[in-house]
């Protein structure tokens, strides 16, 4: 008798999980680009905009490596 409480148990968790997933990936919306990234146009196709984000990211590291540093003091 537990054993057939433990499968329906588990049935019951299943469905209901089942549904949450089922929920969850009904209702994915395409997120708009930030807009912190102005030059990503929205049209491009999706390699398009991966190399332009790209673009962007290195320019913004290359940018962040040229700025001088603080020195400490020395103790």
């Amino acid at each position: 008798m537990r054993g057939i409480f433990s499968i329906v148990g588990l049935l019951v968790v299943l469905a209901i999980v089942g549904l949450l997933v089922k929920k969850q990936l009904g209702s994915q919306v395409a997120v708009p680009a930030p807009a912190g990234m102005p030059g990503v146009s929205s049209t491009a196709t999706p390699q398009v905009q991966s190399q332009q984000i790209q673009q962007q990211v290195k320019q913004s590291v290359e940018a962040a490596m040229q700025q001088a540093r603080p020195m400490p003091d020395e103790k």
